[in-house]
Formats: structure tokens, sequence, C-alpha cells
């Protein structure tokens, strides 16, 4: 029975409670009693409870007399089809009230003529519907338009649910920004834990004003140049600065600055789409510094959507009224579907740019619903759309992806996988190519939270699978290397912890190396070591680049001298650690005392030898009077000695003439007679070169003149041209480079003719000489090169070139005085020689001369 009072009966019935439950049970309309319920100030009514449905009401909804639920529980799109708001103003009024409504929503189909009317705290409803009687030409096409709309509504719904999950379960970061200031108007879950910030911090607010850190670092320039230009831009690897438990850390990001354009073409906002990768950066850069850090991609998203308004005009039983609301109707259908197009062609553009392959399946078969280009690069071009997953790839199945995606289906629970292995066979090779893939399998809901089908979010992380297996097996190479040295390598952080140290600190310190990770320094060295190197520590952690030699007494008995360097770690302008080199030099330290000692007693030495240098000096000078003595005597002697010789030379000619003609043809006679011969010759020669190296001292005396080098070295090659001739030779000269040296003329023509003469005389047997003479001046000297590929010389030989009388090979003319004799003028003026040479491949000799003019 219903708890309120009944309405006035006419006089002539009884009215009796009975009476009226009969009214209600045959009554072909449907009756409801709502109670209004308000809100928490009691002056709004925000819904109504059901108190009773008659019979022919719980037919028509297909609901028990009393319900549990609230009207607008039970129908919820009863306030934007204006019902609500109609039984709420009748309420309000105390008035009879009439409506009419097509109503094709929350399980209803039908065209409903509502009277309603308060009944003291409660609103009598009677209704009924027209789908039993025949509908005119404009109610069908009413009906269909309201069709049209709700298809729409339900596709732009669809579309908003697949960009919030896009949204808030993106593998990236995603936000947008609107306006000068860069307000953040969206961002995900993942885009505000990446900026170190909640989401209350950040949305809603200039992006500066939620992330100050990011100030001067140039990321606000950016978006706002991407927003004027209306030029996406891309960042790779790009760094930032920003809160990582509670300090300042540098990541890096790929990211994508896009800007939002609207249906007439103005900018919304910019769209930033990011992605971390700072670990592929930090082990990339490990490998390179070692041997020697992926990025950020960044888009931001707008997914905004306006709640549909949605408001029935009063409809009357006119026709031309309900023409009225027909054309509303298809204007509201044509706006939903401008909305669901325009999301759909911002769904587009958003798939294509964010930085990973996403694809949609449907049911349980797993068939392609979507995919986007990325997707379709990794899968090589497979996936298509209404093929399942097992038909597309095959491979896959062995591989387990489709038990997970079974998994996921069946369960409704996400799956996350990192770094898993998969191989995909590609068309074009007919080869399968191994990769690693990060993998989001995020289950899709219909309205009543069933699974429909599946978006899949997928990351090639092989890059960074094999960055970081290239970093661990730099990192033990690295292992093995400082291992093996004998000296202390570690790494102190900011706060002097040790977070490496080689296998050398268990020989000092008698503690495990991986003990050590962790452990103050100060802890491990004692107090009088760390006081003796505190001071460079803290230099070093302020970017100085230190190195020192210290006593340390590491504890009792055990005190070393060591050579320390302190490379400080520098890392986008801030200091991170640094590196320790510690080198134990107790040996070269007591050395080196020794040696001080040593030299205290060579201090007193040297005062004495002070003395006995002066009488060196004295010896020297007498030494020279007796080297001018012996020129002369040489000079004499040699003089001397060439009327004798000639005298001899003579008494040979006469003996030759005067033996009988049988003792000329004696083959021995003979012989003898040709040895004493050459041997006349020799010393006539030995007597000549005795002549000229007397003469050396007398032409070192000689003022030095300016001379034509290239005048004095074709004098030089006309003196050699038979000999040039003989042997098919050829000399080059290039002195352009430095046309004129003070030097002795008398002496540089001699050093040009022994070392060119030379050249040519000593050629390779098979191979005609290729003589070269070059010269160039530089800092105030004159350097000659003579260049040939005639016999060479071994190392052995060289030691032997510069020696009096010293012959290196004996099948051609020579008495061994003409290269000792370059060598002293040389010396004399105060230049040098040297030689370059190589068997079977040539010389070159080199005279310095010094005082070029």
């Amino acid at each position: 029975m219903l708890d309120f009072p009944a309405p006035a009966l006419p006089t002539d019935l009884p009215a009796s409670a009975e009476m009226v439950e009969v009214l209600l049970n045959i009554s072909l309309s449907g009756m409801m009693a709502l109670r209004p319920v308000y809100d928490a100030e009691g002056a709004t009514i925000v819904d109504f409870t059901c108190v009773y449905f008659n019979p022919a009401a719980q037919q028509l909804l297909r609901l028990p007399a009393r319900p549990a639920e609230s009207f607008l529980t039970l129908y919820p799109t009863a306030r934007a089809a204006g019902v609500f708001e109609f039984y709420r103003n009748a309420f309000r009024s105390g008035h009879l009230e009439r409506r009419q409504n097509n109503y094709q929503q929350d399980g209803l189909d039908g065209y409903f003529l509502l009277v309603a009317q308060r009944q003291a705290d409660v609103l009598l409803v009677s209704f009924t519907d027209t789908n039993d009687q025949p509908r005119t030409e404009i109610e069908q096409e009413l009906r269909a338009s309201q069709a049209r709309e709700l298809k729409a509504r339900a596709e732009a719904e669809t579309e908003r649910n697949l960009l919030r999950a896009m949204l808030t379960q993106s593998p990236v970061a995603i936000a947008l920004f609107s306006g000068d200031d860069c307000v953040v108007t969206t961002a995900n879950e993942l885009a505000c834990s990446l900026l170190g910030h909640s989401p209350a911090e950040v949305l809603g607010r200039p992006l500066l004003e939620g992330v100050p850190e990011l100030r001067g670092q140039g990321f606000i320039e950016l978006i706002q140049e991407v927003a004027r230009t209306r030029q996406p831009y891309i960042g790779t690897e790009v760094p930032a600065n920003l809160l990582r438990n509670g300090r300042l850390e540098t990541s890096y990001f790929n990211f994508v600055y896009k800007p939002l354009l609207g249906s007439r073409n103005e900018v919304l906002g910019v769209i930033d789409i990011a992605v971390e990768v700072t670990e592929q950066v930090v082990s990339r850069r490990q490998v390179q510094n070692l041997n020697e850090e992926l990025a950020i991609l960044n888009e931001e998203l707008q997914a905004s959507n306006d709640e549909f308004q949605s408001t029935n005009a009063a409809l009357t039983l006119s026709e031309e009224a309900l023409h009225a609301l027909n054309h509303e109707l298809e204007a509201r259908v044509a706006e939903r579907t401008r909305q669901a197009q325009q999301q759909q062609e911002l769904l587009r553009q958003i798939l294509a740019q964010v930085p990973a392959s996403i694809a949609t399946f449907a049911g349980p078969e797993h068939r392609f619903t979507f995919f986007n280009e990325p997707f379709q690069q990794l899968t090589r071009g497979r996936a298509e759309l209404g093929r399942t997953v097992g038909q597309a790839f095959p491979e896959a199945v062995p591989q387990g992806f489709l038990d997970l995606m079974d998994k996921v289906y069946a369960s409704g629970e996400p799956f996350v996988g990192k770094e898993l292995p998969a191989e995909l066979l590609d068309p074009a090779t007919g080869q399968h190519g191994s990769f690693f893939i990060d993998v989001v399998y995020q289950p899709l809901r219909d309205d009543r939270g069933r699974t429909t089908g599946i978006l899949a979010f997928v990351i090639d992380s092989s890059e960074k699978v094999r960055a970081r297996q290239a970093s661990e097996t730099t990192a033990q190479r690295l292992r093995l290397l400082t291992d093996a040295l004998p000296v202390l390598i570690g790494y102190l952080d900011r706060e002097r912890r040790y977070r490496f140290v080689n296998h050398a600190y268990r020989t000092w310190f008698n503690i495990d190396p991986a003990a050590l990770l962790g452990r103050p320094v100060r802890d491990v060295v004692g107090e009088q070591a760390y006081a003796n190197t505190e001071g460079y520590m803290t230099r070093a952690l302020a970017g100085e680049r230190l190195s020192f030699e210290a006593r340390m007494p590491y504890r009792e008995g055990f005190v070393k001298h060591v050579h320390t360097d302190y490379i400080p770690d520098v890392q986008h302008g801030a200091v991170q650690g640094f590196y320790t080199l510690v080198t134990d030099i107790t040996d070269q330290v007591l050395a080196r005392e020794q040696v001080q000692e040593l030299n205290e007693e060579l201090a007193a030495i040297n005062e004495e030898m002070l003395a006995a240098n002066e009488e060196l000096r004295d010896t020297n000078n007498r030494l020279s009077h007796t080297n001018v003595d012996l020129d002369t005597f040489v000079y004499t002697a040699s003089h001397d000695l060439k009327a004798p010789i000639a005298n001899i030379e003579g008494l040979l000619h006469a003996l030759s003439e005067q033996l009988p003609a049988a003792a000329r043809q004696d083959a021995d006679i003979q012989q003898l007679l040709d040895l004493m011969h050459v041997s006349v010759d020799r010393f006539q020669r030995t007597l000549t070169h005795l002549t000229d190296v007397s003469k050396l001292q007398q032409a070192h005396a000689e003022p030095p003149e300016a001379v034509d080098l290239a005048a004095a070295a074709e004098a030089v090659r006309l003196d050699l041209a038979p000999e040039l001739a003989a042997t098919g030779g050829e000399l080059v000269i290039d002195v352009a480079a430095c046309p004129t040296v003070r030097f002795s003329p008398k002496n540089l023509r001699s050093i040009l003719y022994n070392l060119l003469s030379n050249a040519i005389k000593y050629h390779a047997p098979d191979q005609p000489p290729r003589v070269r003479l070059y010269a160039h001046c530089a800092d105030g000297q004159a350097l000659l090169e003579v260049h040939d590929n005639g016999l060479g010389l071994t190392p052995k030989q060289q030691n032997k070139l510069f020696v009096m009388f010293r012959r290196l090979h004996t099948h051609v003319e020579g008495t061994g005085v003409g290269l000792y004799m370059v060598k002293r003028m040389a010396e004399n003026a105060g230049g040098s020689v040297r030689v370059q040479s190589a068997p079977g491949v040539g010389s070159t000799f080199t005279v310095l001369l010094p005082d070029v003019a």
C-alpha cells in the first residue's frame, strides 16, 4: 500500500484504500510515486527515490513495484533528455504538468506521454507509450534522428574512452600546454611523474609555476616557438634537470612538441609526447667513457572532450513542433558527427606521432581493429585489419605472446613486460629478425565493464638492451683490467663514499672490495691518513684535477708514501664525485732520500771539482795550442813527404825501364811492380787528404760569407757530369727555399761535393742513381738534405760512418776521409750531420748549418 493520502473521491463513491489499489492495479497507464532527494543544504532536488510502481508501470519499465535504485540511477540519461527537470519543476509548482518525450536510452525505446503533479511530499506520475500506435512520418524521422544521435554519441564515447585509456595507460608521457604561460591543461600520471611533481602541483598551472626547476633550461621558449610558428619540434636525448629523490638530477628525453590546431586552424595548444631515455643515454655514455648516456621524446596530448549537451525542446502534439524538434535533433547529430570526426582526426594525429607502436585487437581471437605506422614498421608491414594475431604472425604463437593476450582478455588484468625477446619474419629477406620489446597489454572494456578487446603498446627496446649489455661487458672488462693493475683505483661520490674499488684494495686493507662499497673513505683509510688528504678531496669535489704525493699512515705498522691523482667526474656542469688513482712510491721516496744524502755529499765533491775544472781549462788551452801545432806538423810532414814519394815513383819508373825484357815479362816481377805503383798512389792520396784535414783548422778561422747555394750546387753538378753520364744517373737540385747561406765557400763546396759524389759512387748496381739535394731555412738555420736510392747502410755501419780512413764499401775507389771532413767542417761551424739509411732502400744525409743570411 502507498504511504500517502488518497485523493478526494466523489461523494457518491466509497473512499477506501481498497478502491485506490484496485484502480492502480487495473489502470492501463503506468503510475509512479517518486519522493525527492535534496542536497546537503536541503534546497536543491538532486534525485528521486522510487516509492511505488503500479503493475502497468512494472510491465512497461520491466521493474519491481519498489525498486531499490534511485530514479537517476535507473535512468541516467533522463537528466540530458529533460525528463528529470520536468519532474523537478512539476514538484516545485504543485500544478498538473504534461510532457511528451521520445526516449531511446537506458533500455527504453518509445514515445512517452507524461502527466505529473505533486501530492504532499511525493510526485505522482502517469505515463503511457505509443509503441502500439501507428507513428506519423515526422515521428519516424524524429526516432531516426535520435537513433543517429545515439550512434554518434556512442562512437564519440568509444573514442573518448580510447583516448582516455591511451592518455592514462600510455607508456609515454603525454601533456598539453595552452597559452603564452604554457598552462598544463592535461597531463597523464607518467608525465607528472617524469616532471617530479604530483598532478595537483602541475595541472591547471603555468609550467614554470608547477615545475620551477625548468626555468632557464629553454623548454618554455621551445613550446612558445612551436605555438608561434606552428612547426613541430623534435628533441633527441635532450638533458633536463628535474627533481629526483629530493634533489636535482639530470635526465634525458626524446620528445615532440606539436601544435594542436582547431577546426578553424587556430592554435589550441602544444602537445608534448615524451619518453625518458636516461638509462639508454647513461648506458651508451658509460660505454663511450670506458672505451674512450637514449633519449627523450616528449609529446603532449589534448584529450579534453566537452560533455555532450542534450536539451530536448518541449514537444507538442502539433506537427509544427515535431518538425522543429526533428530539425534540432538533425543539427545535433551533425554537430556530434563533426565532433566525432574531429576527435578521430585528433586521435589519428596523436597515434601517428606517439613514439611507440600501438594496436587494438577485438574479441577473444584478437583481431586487428587499429594499428599506427610505427606498429606497421615494427612488424615489417604484416599487420592487416580484420586478421587475427595468429594469422598475421604465426611465429608469435610459440613465443607465448598469444597466451599472454588470452590471459589479459580472460582475466581483465593488464600485462606489462620489459625487454622481452622476440623474433619476427622479415618478408623481404625470408629471415627471422631478433630484437627486444617493452609491451603493455591493456584490456578494453565496454560501458558494462566487460572486456571486449586489448590495447597494445609496444616499444622496441633493442638499443637499450644492447647498450646495457655492452655497458656490462665493458664494465666487466674494466674490472678485469683494473684488478690486474698494481695501483689502487677507486671512485668516491659527493658523500666521499666508495662506489668502485679494484682488487688492489684487498692487498692494502685486507677487506673484500665488495665490502668497501658504500663505506666512507675515512673509515677505510683511518683518521691520520684521511687528515692528510681531506683538503685535496674538497678541492676535487669543487672540480679541480689534482696530482700530489703524501705520506699515508693507514694503521700501525703500515705506512705508505703514495702518489695520488684525483680526477673529478663532471656531468653537465656538476661534480658527481671523483676518480682516485693511488700508486705506491714508498721505494722511490726512500731512494730519493738516499739520493738527497748523496747529493749533499756530491755538493762537497763539486766544490773540489771546480778547482779541478780550472786546471782542466788550463790543460785544454794547452791542448788547443798542441792541436794547432799538430795540424801544422801534419801539413808540414805531408808537404815534406811529397818530394821523397815523387822520387820513389820516378825510381820505380826507371827500374821498370832498366829491367831486361825477360824480367819485365815475368808475372811475379810485374805483380811486384804493380803493387809498388799502387802503394805509391795510395800514399800520395793519403798525403793529399792529410793536407786537406790540416787545412780545416785554418778554414774554420775564416769568416763566413754569403754564399749563393744554388750556384755552388750547380758548380758541383758540372764537376760530377761525367759520373752522372757514366751511370745514367739523375741529380735534382731544389734549394729555392734557402737561396743564400753564410758559410765558408770552400767548405760548403767540399760538403756538397763529398755528399753528392758519394751518392753517385755508391749507387745500387741494378738501377741508376737518383739523387736529390733539398734545402730550406728555419729558425736562423739552413738544413741541407741529400737523398739517394743507393746501397744503404746497416745500423752497425752507420756507427762507423764518420771515422777517418774507415771505408765501408771496397768495390769503388776511396780513402775514407770525405765524410770525416764533412762532419768536421759542419761541427767546426756549430752545425751537425746525421744520416738515415736502410740497406737496399738508400740513404738521407742531413747537414744543419747555422747563421742563415
